[in-house]
C-alpha cells in the first residue's frame, strides 16, 4: 500500500533549507520507523549520529526535562542544523546505494512531533524518499497486536503520503507468512480474532453519565468481570514466571555452591610446608608399601564380626 504526493498537513521546513525541486535520479533515503524493540537498529557505523551533535542527557539537565521531552528538543535542535544533513547526502550520493535514516524507538515524538514533520518534509522535497515501518513478528503474532500495528502503519502512510513498505523482522524467531495471509484474506484474520475477542471485547470502552449516574452498574459489573479475568488469566502467568525465576535462582545457587566447593577443594590441596612436612612423613610411614603377600597377612589379622 502506497501513495505518493506532498503532505498538505505537515509543516514546510525552513525557507532557506527548501531546494529548488526534487532530484528523482538521486540515489532514495529511506527513513526507518517501527516501535521500541521492534528490532530496528543496525548495527553498521552511522555517518552521521544526533548524540554527536546534541546531547540527551544535558538537554535534560539544562532544561529540567525528561526524557520523552528531552528527545523532543534534541529533534528540534537537530532539525534546524538538517540542511547540513542534506547537503551531506547530496555530497556522499555517489558513495552509497541507499541512505538509511534511523528514528527514535519512541515513535510518536517523531512522527507526529513538527521536527519530524520537517525533517520528512525536507527530505521528500529534495530527493526520493521511502518511509519502511519495522514490525516485530514475533510480538504480532497475536491479533490485536498485528492490527495495532497495521493501524498505526496507517496512519504514518496517510500523514506522510510518501511510499510505504512494510517490513516484518525476527523472521528466524517467527516465520511471518501468517500476517501476509491475514492482510490478505480477512476472514483468517477474523477466525485468528475468534481465540482473543473475549479479552478484546474487555478492552472496549463503556458509556457513562456523572450527571445522571447512568451506566456506573455497567462499570462496576466490567470491574467485577475484570478482577475474574486478571485471576484467571494474569495470575497463573505471574505465577509461572516466579516459578521460573526460583528455577534459575536455585540453579544459580546450586552453581555457586558447587564453585565454592572446587575452591575450597583447590585451596586445601596446597603444597604443605614447613612443620607440616613432619605431619605428612608420619602419615606415608602409616601407608602400607609392601607387597601382595604382607597385604594378605595384614588382612588375616583383622577381626572378623
Amino acid at each position: 500500500m502506497s501513495e505518493s504526493g506532498p503532505s498538505s498537513s505537515s509543516t514546510l521546513p525552513p525557507q532557506s533549507s527548501l531546494p529548488t525541486g526534487p532530484n528523482v535520479d538521486q540515489k532514495p533515503s529511506v527513513l526507518v520507523l517501527g516501535m521500541a524493540g521492534s528490532g530496528k537498529t543496525t548495527s553498521d557505523k552511522m555517518n552521521v549520529d544526533i548524540r554527536d551533535t546534541v546531547k540527551y542527557k544535558e538537554v535534560m539537565k539544562e532544561f529540567g526535562m525528561g526524557p520523552n521531552g528531552a528527545i523532543m528538543t534534541c529533534l528540534n535542535l537537530m532539525c534546524t542544523r538538517f540542511d547540513k544533513v542534506i547537503e551531506l547526502i547530496n555530497k556522499r550520493s555517489d558513495d552509497f546505494s541507499v541512505c538509511l535514516l534511523d528514528t527514535p524507538g519512541q515513535i510518536e515524538a517523531f512522527t507526529w512531533s513538527a521536527s519530524g514533520s520537517i525533517i520528512t518534509d525536507s527530505l521528500a522535497s529534495s530527493h526520493p524518499t521511502v518511509v519502511m515501518y519495522i514490525v516485530d513478528s514475533a510480538r504480532a503474532t497475536n491479533p490485536t497486536t498485528f492490527m495495532s500495528n497495521m493501524l498505526y502503519a496507517c496512519s504514518i502512510l496517510y500523514r506522510t503520503k510518501l511510499p510505504f513498505i512494510v517490513v516484518f523482522n525476527k523472521s528466524d524467531i517467527v516465520k511471518p507468512t501468517f500476517a501476509l495471509k491475514w492482510m490478505q484474506d480477512f476472514e483468517r484474520f477474523d477466525e485468528a480474532l475468534e481465540d482473543t475477542r473475549s479479552s478484546y471485547m474487555n478492552d472496549l470502552s463503556l458509556c457513562v453519565s456523572s450527571a445522571t449516574g447512568e451506566g456506573f452498574d455497567d462499570v462496576m459489573t466490567a470491574i467485577a468481570e475484570s478482577v475474574e479475568a486478571y485471576k484467571k488469566e494474569y495470575v497463573p502467568m505471574y505465577e509461572k514466571v516466579l516459578a521460573d525465576k526460583r528455577q534459575m535462582d536455585e540453579v544459580e545457587k546450586k552453581k555457586k555452591e558447587e564453585e565454592a566447593q572446587k575452591g575450597k577443594l583447590v585451596h586445601d590441596f596446597k603444597k604443605p610446608t614447613g612443620d607440616e612436612d613432619d605431619d605428612l612423613n608420619t602419615k606415608v610411614d602409616r601407608i602400607h608399601l609392601g607387597g601382595v603377600d604382607e597385604e594378605n597377612d595384614e588382612d588375616a589379622e583383622l577381626e572378623r564380626h
